[in-house]
């Protein structure tokens, strides 16, 4: 579809109460489907600073452009539902994209891609009260912890009692954790390798007084074969990540055999991926989701 952001300008300028009479109207559906599998397609880097794919540092910037390839990707068969900040899925609800659609909010967008307090990711984003209040199904959390920098300590902390306030509200809440390090140029990096994925996933299964509500959102191991012993780790349902995929269309098929291993796992129930889809290699954006939708 086309988006007519002058339309959206008058909306948001004139009747700025369309936004929550949008997300009164919509029609909801369960977290998940007959076939116990959930494609959620993520945009939410935008808030975080994190506009680049595909090669591009502002891929993302045209919000036009990014609205009609998530309108794109929503209308595929097989993609559940979108995962975004209030920005973008306000103006998904004034586009009526959201109807029958798994709605996640993103919670914590404050530790800002390369800034000195990344891991202080304060909840800047969605707040509990809020995912209840539009009538969203769920909300999703990073959690990056780099044993050296205090600014973790916060983030864990604001996570455990964010799994609490969602539990408290019966609304599921995806927790996506890291082990983290800054390399010699001060860049934040997280650690792919087996030890460090299983760890992270050891302390966020433990976040908050129940994990009734709480699902894990993981990357793939730098060796997939790792992964079967890996999510060994909990019994919490999970998703896998897209992740940063690199511009080529080989790296992008390398991505997709990744996932495609890991989704066997028992407690794996899903895929929840971004720029890779959103901006492909070859820019079919269609082709992409109906790739990633058939490894489920």
């Amino acid at each position: 579809m086309s988006v007519d952001v002058s339309e959206l300008v008058r909306l948001r300028s004139r009747h700025p109460e369309a936004v929550a009479e949008a997300a009164a109207r919509r029609t909801r559906r369960p977290l998940l489907n007959d076939t116990g599998r959930l494609m959620i397609v993520a945009a939410d880097h935008p808030a975080r600073g994190a506009l680049g794919a595909g090669g591009r540092s502002l891929a993302m910037a045209n919000r036009a452009d990014l609205l009609e390839r998530l309108c794109l990707a929503l209308s595929r068969p097989g993609v559940d539902g979108v995962l975004a900040t209030a920005d973008i899925l306000d103006d998904l609800l004034l586009l009526g994209a959201l109807d029958g659609k798994v709605v996640m909010g993103s919670m914590n967008r404050g530790g800002l891609q390369g800034a000195r307090f990344e891991l202080d990711d304060r909840f800047t984003g969605h707040r509990p009260e809020d995912i209840e209040r539009l009538g969203f199904d769920a909300g999703k959390l990073l959690l990056r912890i780099d044993y050296d920098d205090p600014g973790s300590l916060t983030t864990l902390e604001s996570t455990a009692r964010a799994v609490d306030a969602m539990a408290a509200r019966r609304l599921p809440v995806f927790v996506e954790p890291f082990i983290s390090r800054r390399d010699g140029t001060g860049r934040l990096r997280n650690d792919l390798s087996a030890e460090a994925v299983t760890r992270s996933i050891a302390i966020a299964s433990g976040l908050g007084g129940s994990s009734a509500y709480t699902w894990l959102k993981v990357p793939v191991t730098d060796n997939p074969d790792d992964m079967a012993e890996v999510m060994a780790t909990s019994t919490l349902p999970a998703v896998l990540l897209g992740g940063e995929v690199g511009g080529s269309a080989e790296e992008q098929a390398g991505a997709y055999e990744k996932w495609r291993g890991a989704l066997q796992l028992p407690t794996v129930c899903g895929l929840v991926v971004g720029r890779s889809l959103l901006y492909p290699a070859d820019g079919d954006v269609a082709a992409a989701v109906d790739t990633a939708v058939g490894l489920l």
